[in-house]
Formats: structure tokens, C-alpha cells, sequence
């Protein structure tokens, strides 16, 4: 992550990665996914103790994780109504 200023430049430069799993999320009957709640299932859960994670090593992680995953997370972790993009540590 060092070519980024900041997490929302990433969040940014990602973005079209987190549409498409949104998009393929969807298509498998997970319409209430946002691109946020991928965005913070990864931070939160697999990119939390990586260091050094290359852009495409991020994509990979975006289009492979197992859509349940982020599914449960959201379940677990988030009140449906209050979601936001986290950028804090």
C-alpha cells in the first residue's frame, strides 16, 4: 500500500474491482451487498495483518473471496441501516 497516500486513494484505485464482485454478488441472489461491505469484510478480516499487499495481490482477494464470507460478516458485524466505508486503523 505504499504508492497510496491514503486508504481512500486506495479505496478509489479498487473500486471498479469491488463494483464487479458487487455485481457478481448480485447475480447470486446477495443484492443487499455494497461495494463498502466487501471494502471492510477484507480490511477487517484478510488484509488486517498483511503487510506489503501488492494492487493486483487486492484484486485477486476482491474477485476470489467466497461471497458467503462477506455475507456472514455482514450479517454479524453491521446494523443493515448504518453502513460506511471504515479507513481508520
Amino acid at each position: 500500500m505504499d504508492e497510496f497516500n491514503s486508504l481512500e486513494e486506495l479505496y478509489a484505485r479498487l473500486k471498479p474491482a469491488l463494483h464487479t464482485k458487487k455485481e457478481e454478488m448480485r447475480r447470486a441472489g446477495y443484492e443487499y451487498i455494497k461495494s463498502e461491505d466487501i471494502w471492510n469484510y477484507l480490511k477487517e478480516s484478510v488484509w488486517k495483518k498483511a503487510n506489503n499487499l501488492s494492487l493486483h495481490q487486492m484484486v485477486s482477494d476482491i474477485l476470489n473471496t467466497d461471497s458467503e464470507l462477506i455475507d456472514t460478516y455482514l450479517k454479524e458485524k453491521l446494523n443493515m441501516r448504518n453502513r460506511t466505508v471504515y479507513f481508520e486503523n
